[in-house]
């Protein structure tokens, strides 16, 4: 059974930093890509930033702000948060692309962490 838990959300003034943690169990899948999505009341859930085994991908909001990478070995994401402002507020997903042995690939998301940026 596949489980993405997350942690590390919190509350934050601006110009702060949080970190991100999204720890993924996937029993016999393999990953294709890792990223995390987020979804600010009354919007639609956003790419944030997304990473493979050799490309990472930034929302151009984020771009210079946040990094994230990958621990292979723990099957673990991070999302480091720099220079937080109040418009990067929201719920953050984790999500897991996965491959089984047959090539078919699935997407799995964790439950969400809040984020929340004062000004």
């Amino acid at each position: 059974q596949v489980q993405l838990v997350e942690s590390g959300g919190g509350l934050v003034q601006a110009g702060g930093s949080l970190k991100l943690s999204c720890a993924a169990s996937i029993g016999t899948f393999s990953i294709n890509a890792m990223g995390w999505y987020r979804q600010a009341p009354g919007k639609q859930r956003e790419l944030v930033a997304r990473i493979t085994s050799d490309v990472t991908n930034y929302a151009d909001s984020v771009k210079g702000r946040f990094t994230i990478s990958r621990d292979n070995a723990k099957n673990t994401v991070y999302l480091q948060m720099n220079g937080l402002k109040p418009e990067d507020t929201a719920s953050y997903y984790c999500n897991a692309n996965l491959r089984d042995r047959l090539g078919y690939s699935y997407n799995y998301w964790g439950q969400g962490t809040q984020v929340t940026v004062s000004s």
